[in-house]
């Protein structure tokens, strides 16, 4: 199978509740937009557990790569894990975690949408910017509109408040895309742009 021409490259964006809450939706379609990139299927939903459980990974190595990191947030902060959490097993926790990213992501509505373009996997997450909203630089959209951080939100037992979800990989990008669309939500079309000849 061949490999598809980098404009035709697609990812899975998801505003978050506190995007849409914080009336975000327009800037961050604006910013994507700007970018040359084109959103080819666009819904807002309010998901629910099941359909939030379908989307975040279910398995083993996931699960633990989310306890190592609130473990990092924790020795990092001098703050007492198995005192806080009740355990220090690594995959305990990151189900806690993962767990805490389903209230979250159930809690209010979520715009979710399909951006397709030159590598549009890297490019929105460089437009989202850090997932550590304190470390993500200014003119991103993290950057810009939060300063939340896994310290703060371990110490109150929900997930980061990171305004937008961005696909890591195209494999990720692919699951996840035929997870919340079908084929025939998503629209091929031609932005402007590209029917000029240069």
């Amino acid at each position: 199978m061949s490999t598809p021409h980098p404009r035709e490259e697609r990812t899975l964006v998801l505003v978050k509740p506190d995007g849409v809450k914080r009336g975000l939706i327009g800037e961050i379609m604006h910013r994507i937009e700007q970018r040359g990139l084109k959103i080819i299927a666009l819904k807002m939903i309010w998901a629910t557990k099941p359909e939030m459980d379908k989307h975040y990974p279910k398995d083993e190595v996931w699960i633990t790569r989310l306890g190592e990191k609130t473990k990092k947030t924790y020795d990092k902060y001098g703050y007492d894990l198995k005192g806080e959490l009740g355990t220090e097993d690594l995959f305990e926790i990151g189900k806690m975690v993962r767990g805490w990213l389903l209230d979250f992501m159930t809690a209010g509505p979520v715009v979710k949408m399909v951006v397709q373009g030159v590598h549009a996997v890297d490019m929105i997450r460089k437009i989202a910017g850090n997932t550590m909203p304190y470390l993500a630089d200014m003119g991103t959209v993290r950057g810009d509109y939060s300063v939340d951080s896994a310290a703060a939100a371990n110490k109150e037992k929900r997930s980061v408040h990171n305004i937008m979800h961005a696909s890591e990989t195209t494999e990720e990008a692919k699951n996840e895309i035929a997870n919340w669309f079908t084929e025939d939500e998503i629209y091929v079309y031609k932005r402007i742009e590209e029917d000029i000849q240069f």
